[in-house]
């Protein structure tokens, strides 16, 4: 009990420092997206798998705490498949190759002894279904943060139960890393993340799931997924909006939970705290199941409430994937293209007596030409002048 404060207390710190740390490297190196403008860190993910797997190995390695063999072969292979994620923060990793990184990685740690070979297969396909879902919560700031330490929560009270202490003590530390990312996570964010990150937390939570669920399987299906409902969730209502509007399933775009919630006016910190309250509700009932306070039916309950929210998100109109282009009766293409068009008109138009400076917008006078722009007001003494002129039959 003692180790296990003490464990996650020393996660926590552990995460907030490193998440601070790598902001620096990360903006210098440009390993950063654009989120309403802003340049943020991505390598958000390099930090919590440092403070999580330190804390493990530390663990091990004293022998105060050993993982066992299912919390080790679940934070190895979530190591991989982080440094699956951490390439392509860096370069452009195809969505194919982190999907089937993801199905290699379930295969590794499905308990087949438990569930049988039909089971293991339905395991794979769930872990990258729920593994999808969490790395879409990625897309906003501090969605993920909160979902997944309400979640690492909720599963190391079941295992904890289970008396399975290696991934009792494993999910404590995750949440307690999450909690301390989440300092530095909470809109607007100074760091995210990034792919790395949503695939080694949410490949842990999955597989996590699966592993607490084979031993208490008593409980039926309902535990898992009431657990695992907000990301279940977030992928179901992704790939029906893709499939109705007929777009390709691995293109991303706008159309996740948090951003539909945006839509209808929510604020940052609003989406986040309505995620995290749907969790923990979610989350709160799976773990009544298990534990047998509460009848395994309730999650029939969580799965009408996630039917209705999957509905009705789909009313929620959303912007065009990303890297998309606009097609030619686009409004807001249309109107790019109209201004692309003057700024070049009037970069082209340059008057008399003047040069353009690079990166200028106004053009400068040249000393001794004239200045762009209207003439002068006569004066009466120029008036009388010019009509002096006139009558001498000078003209101009």
């Amino acid at each position: 009990m003692l180790y296990g404060i003490l464990a996650a207390a020393s996660a926590l710190l552990l995460t907030a420092v490193l998440s601070a740390a790598v902001r620096v490297p990360a903006l210098r190196l440009g390993i950063v997206e654009r989120r309403r403008g802003r340049r943020v860190p991505v390598l958000g993910g390099v930090a919590v798998m440092a403070g999580v797997g330190a804390v493990a190995w530390v663990g091990e390695w004293s022998g105060v705490a050993p993982l066992g063999e299912e919390a080790g072969r679940l934070i190895v292979a979530g190591a991989g498949l982080g440094l699956l994620g951490l390439v392509g923060d860096v370069w452009r990793l195809p969505a194919v190759l982190a999907a089937a990184g993801v199905v290699a990685a379930a295969a590794l740690v499905v308990p087949y002894r438990e569930l049988g070979v039909l089971g293991g297969v339905s395991g794979i396909a769930w872990i990258a279904l729920v593994v999808h879902g969490f790395k879409g919560m990625t897309r906003s700031d501090g969605a993920l943060g909160v979902v997944g330490a309400v979640t690492a929560f909720a599963l190391s009270g079941c295992a904890a139960a289970e008396v399975m202490d290696g991934l009792a003590t494993l999910f404590s530390v995750l949440a307690a890393a999450l909690t301390g990312f989440l300092m530095h996570n909470w809109p607007p964010a100074r760091v995210v993340l990034g792919t790395c990150g949503a695939l080694f937390v949410g490949f842990v939570l999955a597989g996590g799931v699966l592993h607490v669920y084979a031993v208490g399987y008593g409980a039926g299906v309902g535990a898992p997924f009431a657990l695992t409902a907000v990301a279940t969730v977030d992928a179901v209502l992704v790939l029906v909006s893709r499939k109705r509007a007929g777009r390709e399933l691995w293109r991303g775009g706008p159309d996740h939970l948090a951003h539909r919630l945006r839509r209808i006016g929510l604020t940052p910190p609003g989406v986040v705290v309505v995620l995290g309250v749907l969790a923990a509700g979610s989350a709160g009932v799976g773990l009544a199941i298990h534990m047998l306070w509460t009848e395994p039916g309730s999650a029939w309950w969580v799965a009408g409430a996630a039917g209705v929210v999957v509905l009705g998100m789909l009313c929620v109109p959303v912007g065009p994937p990303w890297g998309a282009r606009a097609g030619a009766g686009s409004v807001p293409a249309a109107a790019g293209a109209a201004a692309r068009g003057r700024r070049a008109a009037a970069a082209r138009a340059v008057p008399t007596g003047v040069h353009r400076v690079p990166g200028a917008a106004i053009p400068r006078s040249i000393p001794g030409g004239r200045a762009p722009g209207s003439s002068p007001r006569p004066t009466h003494l120029g008036r009388q002048e010019a009509a002096e002129l006139g009558r001498r039959g000078w003209v101009g």
